[in-house]
C-alpha cells in the first residue's frame, strides 16, 4: 500500500520535532486532552471536590454558609479543621463571576476546569525539564509523555481536588531545588522554592512533608544558608497565609490547622482503614503494570542519584502508607515526581542492561499493552460525565426563577445530597431529619405550613416504588405532576454495575403546578 506524500511528510515532521523538540509535542498533547477534559468531563469525581470547595465557597456568595463552617452561622461549633485557602480563592473568582453578571452554573464551572487545565501544564512542562535537568532527553521525553496522557492525569487536572491542584506549585519548588544557575542567585532560588512549597501545604496540609525532605537533605550536605532560605520562603507563604486568615475568620491563629491535625488524630480509623501496602497497589495499578513496575524498580535503584527529590518524595509515601486512613487521591502529589525519577531509573539503569538487550521484545510488548490500555482509559475519563443525573437535575431547575423549595424522595427514603450550585439559586430542600421522622411526615408538615414554604418540585430518585412515592406525594401536594427525568451518564451505570455501592439512579422530576402552571422548556 502506497502512501502519500502529503502523509509521509506530516508523519517525518513529527518525527523530527519528536527526536529535536519532544516538549513541543508534549505540551500539544497535554494541552488537547485538558481542554477536552475541561469542555466534556464535567460534574465531579469525589464528594470533597464538589461540595466542600464549589458548594462551600458559592454559598458564600449567595449569604449562605452550606458547610456551617463561619463562627457566625447557627450551629457552627467551632473550627472544623477545612482549610479556606483554596474554598477562598473559588469564593473570590465566584464574586467576580457574580460582579459581571456571568451567572450560569455550567458555564461558570467551564471557566473553573479550563483554570485548573491550564494551571496543570506546569507541571508536565516542568516534569520534563527537571527529568531533562536530572538525566537527559529521553527521559525527559518519557516523563513528559507520562504526565501528558496517563489516563487519570487530565481528569484529576480539571478537579478541584487540593490533592492535585498542588502539583503544579510542587513541581515549581522542586524546580527551583535543581535547576542550573542563571539569573537568580542561589538564596533567592531557595526563598522561592520555599515559598511555592508553602503555597502547596496551603492546599493541603501533609505537602510540608516535602519541604521538610528537602531541608533534611541540604543540613546532612551542611548547606545551612540555602536551608535558611528555604525555611523562610515556607514561613513567608505557608504560616503567615494560614495565620491571617484564621485570625481574619476566628480572631487567632492556626485554628483550622490545629482543629484539622486534631480531627486526623481523633478519627484517623474511621474512614478507609487499609493496609500498610494499599498505596504501593495503588501506585502500581493506576500506572498499569508491567511499565508501573518498571517504574517502581527505576524509582527505588536511583535513589542516591537523586536524593533532593527522591527523600522527600519517598517520606511522603512513607507517611501515607503508615497512616490508616488511605483514600487514592491522598498520593497523587506523590505521582509526577514517582513518574520523572522513575523515568530517570529507567532510562540510567533499565535500557543499558543485559536483560533489556535479551528481552527487547517483552519489554516493548509491555509498552505496547500499556499504551493500549491506557488510551482506551483515557478516552473514557477525558469525555466522562461523572453524576451527571444530578447535575442536570439541579441544573434542569435553574430554568425556573425564584426556586425556593424542592424535595428529594430517594427510592430508600433518605435524602442524597443535592448539587445546589448548578440550580444557580439557593433554594432549600429538608435534607436532615430526626431519627423517627420520614421524609413523607416531614412533607405532610410543609403541607400543613403557609404556601411560602411549599416545594415548588418534587425530585424521585430510582424506579423502585416509583409509583407508591407519587401517589404519597400527591396526598399532601395534590397538584404535582410529572415534568421530566434525568438519566445518568454512562459511566456512572457502569460504575454501579460493577458495584452496586456506586449509585447511579434516574432522576424523575415533577412539578407543582400550585407555582408553575406550565413547563418551562
Amino acid at each position: 500500500m502506497l502512501i502519500p506524500p502529503a502523509t509521509r511528510q506530516i508523519t517525518g515532521y513529527i518525527r523530527r520535532t519528536w527526536n529535536d523538540s519532544p516538549l513541543v509535542i508534549i505540551l500539544l498533547l497535554a494541552a488537547l486532552f485538558r481542554l477536552l477534559a475541561a469542555f466534556f468531563a464535567r460534574g465531579w469525581g469525589m464528594l470533597d471536590d464538589h461540595y466542600l470547595i464549589i458548594e462551600a465557597s458559592q454559598s458564600w456568595v449567595f449569604g449562605h454558609d452550606y458547610n456551617r463552617w463561619l463562627p457566625s452561622t447557627p450551629g457552627n461549633t467551632g473550627p472544623s479543621g477545612h482549610n479556606f485557602f483554596y474554598p477562598g480563592f473559588h469564593f473570590l473568582l465566584f464574586t467576580l463571576m457574580k460582579w459581571v453578571h456571568l451567572n450560569d452554573p455550567q458555564l461558570k464551572m467551564l471557566i473553573v476546569r479550563l483554570i485548573h487545565a491550564c494551571f496543570s501544564m506546569i507541571t508536565v512542562w516542568l516534569g520534563y525539564r527537571i527529568t531533562e535537568t536530572l538525566e537527559g532527553k529521553k527521559p525527559a521525553r518519557l516523563a513528559g509523555i507520562l504526565l501528558a496522557l496517563v489516563f487519570f492525569l487530565p481528569w484529576t487536572s480539571v478537579r478541584n481536588l487540593a490533592e492535585s491542584t498542588c502539583i503544579p506549585f510542587v513541581m515549581l519548588a522542586f524546580w527551583q531545588v535543581i535547576r542550573p544557575g542563571g539569573s537568580l542567585r542561589p538564596g533567592i532560588r531557595w526563598l522561592l522554592a520555599g515559598v511555592f512549597f508553602g503555597l502547596a501545604a496551603d492546599l493541603r496540609y501533609q505537602l510540608m512533608i516535602y519541604p521538610a525532605g528537602v531541608a533534611l537533605v541540604m543540613l546532612f550536605r551542611q548547606s545551612w544558608k540555602e536551608t535558611l532560605f528555604l525555611v523562610l520562603g515556607v514561613f513567608l507563604s505557608f504560616f503567615v497565609v494560614q495565620a491571617l486568615i484564621d485570625f481574619f475568620i476566628w480572631g487567632y491563629p492556626f485554628a483550622e490547622m490545629r482543629g484539622y491535625i486534631g480531627v486526623n488524630i481523633t478519627d484517623r480509623n474511621s474512614y478507609f482503614n487499609l493496609p500498610w501496602y494499599n498505596y504501593f497497589l495503588t501506585v502500581g495499578g493506576l500506572l498499569i503494570p508491567p511499565v508501573s513496575l518498571l517504574l517502581f524498580y527505576g524509582f527505588l535503584r536511583g535513589w542516591k542519584d537523586h536524593l533532593l527529590i527522591f527523600i522527600p518524595a519517598a517520606l511522603f509515601f512513607l507517611f501515607h502508607s503508615a497512616f490508616p486512613n488511605k483514600q487514592e487521591r491522598f498520593i497523587l502529589p506523590f505521582i509526577p515526581l514517582f513518574i520523572l525519577l522513575g523515568s530517570a531509573g529507567y532510562y540510567r539503569y533499565i535500557t543499558p542492561s543485559g536483560l533489556w538487550l535479551k528481552h527487547r521484545k517483552l519489554f516493548r510488548g509491555g509498552w505496547v499493552f500499556f499504551w493500549i490500555v491506557n488510551t482506551i482509559l483515557l478516552t473514557g475519563l477525558t469525555f466522562m460525565y461523572s453524576k451527571r443525573a444530578q447535575v442536570e437535575s439541579m441544573y434542569y431547575l435553574n430554568r425556573y426563577p425564584y426556586v425556593s423549595m424542592f424535595v428529594i424522595v430517594d427510592e430508600k427514603e433518605g435524602v442524597p445530597l443535592a448539587p445546589l450550585f448548578y440550580t444557580g439559586k439557593w433554594p432549600e430542600y429538608p435534607e436532615k431529619f430526626p431519627t423517627d421522622t420520614t421524609v413523607f411526615q416531614r412533607v405532610e408538615v410543609l403541607a400543613a405550613g403557609p404556601r411560602l414554604y411549599h416545594p415548588q418540585f418534587f425530585l424521585f430518585t430510582g424506579d423502585r416504588g416509583l409509583a407508591g412515592r407519587v401517589v404519597r406525594a400527591r396526598k399532601s401536594f395534590p397538584l404535582l405532576v410529572y415534568e421530566t427525568s434525568i438519566e445518568p451518564g454512562f459511566v456512572d451505570k457502569l460504575m454501579h454495575r460493577l458495584n452496586p455501592v456506586n449509585k447511579a439512579n434516574r432522576i424523575y422530576i415533577y412539578r407543582n403546578r400550585e407555582f408553575y402552571k406550565t413547563s418551562i422548556r
